[in-house]
């Protein structure tokens, strides 16, 4: 394994959950994976090795307003996306 297969962004996975929670019929996968880099851009990075870690360290509190972070940042980057798409 290498050192950058060892750590991961809490966030990702944050922000997908919020991405399928948002999903409509229409999206494709380009339109996705744009929404994904243009949320995560606008988030803190919150890197973790062992996600057992994170979940015993991580407050249920924060959590909670981790999870409210990423799925605002999702449709403010999806209006994002939206507006800036290319023909």
């Amino acid at each position: 394994m290498s050192l950058r297969d060892a750590i991961d962004n809490f966030y990702e996975r944050l922000v997908l959950d919020a991405i399928d929670a948002t999903r409509e019929e229409s999206d494709t996968a380009d339109y996705l994976t744009d929404v994904m880099c243009v949320a995560l851009n606008r988030l803190p990075a919150r890197y973790y090795r062992h996600t057992i870690d994170m979940m015993f360290y991580l407050a249920d509190e924060e959590l909670k307003d981790m999870k409210a972070k990423s799925l605002a940042a999702v449709r403010q980057a999806r209006d994002f996306v939206r507006q800036h798409q290319r023909d």
